[in-house]
């Protein structure tokens, strides 16, 4: 069969339909979802996909971190499979396409090679990586970190969520536990599609983002102690007010971010305040801080920042402070080679489309450790994503989900 033509295209309508109807799964509360990792409506999805892949004529095997690994067979028995990930798990406020798009897409790849009787001569293997979010069990992109080496097993099994439950002990009560070695598999190449979660696209008219670099992160966990006490009865100057220290130190992050523009972003995320009651002085704090950079030095500056900004602010308050990495990774160069055959994939197909860096961590991030790996993305509507207005269009999934057709079938090989 000679190279296909700027004529193949997926299914555009099917593609669309199972974002739907994954999205049936883990509902939220204003129209998006909450599917968090390990719940049992991630154990739901897990089973939806599953059957959509069986149906496909797909091999499933499930690793002992969890993830999911989908397999179309080659025609070569000894050729690495080609890999298309992203993830099904939600933010608790979370939209229908964040990660999911990247899963259903490869899925609808593989759908779309059956329907047009598309041999490939490397195996197709779409794979759904456990607790990528971040939102329940931290760190982000845990189990890919585990697959590509960045952590060990014991350490993500040992994680504990806001209510002290355990991943490994809910990874299992949702029965999710596989009977592969996490790492095992090799891999060719590793494609992920996903929405840009940022408006540049958007507001340049580009259908494609070609990702050339991700941003490197760090997230600190900062802990706070101070007193309770009563609001009323507590004099002011008496008071040891562990919510005044990170009001103080959540303007000092933005501060820090500003004095690092351009391509520096930082905030405080996750925060608990105890005992959280509405008349007592928080006598502690538990919070995160993200910072975000495409540039190494630029990103450990901002850290060091934050580290003594939290302990100043601490001492002045007299606050008990400790600050843990909770979360972390390198500024990431994608490949070369598959850069230039996503960009020659939307030229081809007549998509406008413009080279970008990735604001957001994804477990491409990590696997680009251990095997060639490139990242697609597509637009989202004002740039809005973790939250459940977050909105894109079955044209850009379309547009999206066509160039990881072709650029797979680059690096796969067609047979015929």
């Amino acid at each position: 069969m000679p190279a296909p033509g700027e004529n193949l295209r997926i299914n555009s309508a099917r593609l669309w339909d199972s974002l739907m109807d994954m999205a049936q799964i883990g509902p939220g509360v204003a129209g998006g979802n909450n599917r968090q990792t390990l719940t049992d409506a991630d154990g739901q999805g897990r089973h939806l996909f599953k059957d959509w892949c069986e149906a496909a004529g797909c091999s499933v095997g499930v690793d002992t971190m969890g993830n999911m690994f989908a397999t179309r067979a080659g025609t070569d028995a000894a050729a690495l499979p080609v890999y298309i990930g992203s993830h099904l798990d939600t933010q608790p406020t979370g939209g229908k396409f964040d990660g999911v798009l990247g899963v259903l897409g490869g899925l609808e790849v593989l759908r779309s090679l059956n329907d047009l009787g598309i041999q490939t001569r490397h195996p197709v293997v779409v794979t759904n990586w456990t607790n990528e979010e971040g939102a329940r069990f931290a760190p982000a992109m845990l189990a890919s970190g585990v697959f590509a080496g960045i952590h060990t097993e014991d350490y993500a099994k040992s994680r504990r969520d806001l209510d002290g439950k355990v991943f490994g002990e809910e990874l299992a009560r949702i029965g999710w536990v596989g009977d592969e070695v996490v790492g095992a598999r090799k891999m060719h190449a590793m494609f992920e599609l996903h929405i840009e979660q940022g408006p540049i696209l958007e507001a340049e008219g580009r259908d494609i983002g070609v990702v050339t670099h991700g941003q490197g992160l760090w997230w600190l966990e900062i802990t706070l102690t101070g007193k309770d006490a009563h609001t009323g009865s507590t004099p002011m100057a008496m008071r040891v007010n562990a919510g005044l220290g990170m009001a103080r130190i959540t303007e000092r992050v933005h501060q820090i971010a500003m004095a690092h523009q351009p391509n520096a972003v930082g905030a405080v995320g996750q925060v608990k305040v105890f005992p959280n009651s509405r008349n007592v002085i928080p006598g502690r704090v538990v919070f995160t801080v993200d910072i975000r950079s495409p540039e190494q030095g630029k990103l450990d500056l901002m850290k060091g920042e934050v580290i003594r900004a939290a302990q100043a602010v601490a001492a002045e308050l007299g606050l008990g402070c400790s600050i843990e990495d909770v979360g972390h990774f390198d500024p990431v160069a994608f490949d070369a080679g598959l850069v230039k055959i996503v960009r020659q994939s939307a030229e081809k197909l007549g998509y406008s489309h413009m080279d970008i860096v990735s604001g957001a961590g994804h477990d491409a991030c990590w696997i680009n450790r251990v095997a060639p790996t490139v990242m697609i993305m597509c637009p989202c509507v004002d740039g809005l994503s973790h939250n459940e207005a977050e909105e894109i269009s079955p044209e850009w999934a379309a547009a999206g989900t066509d160039v990881l057709l072709h650029a797979v079938l680059e690096v796969a090989g067609v047979v015929g």
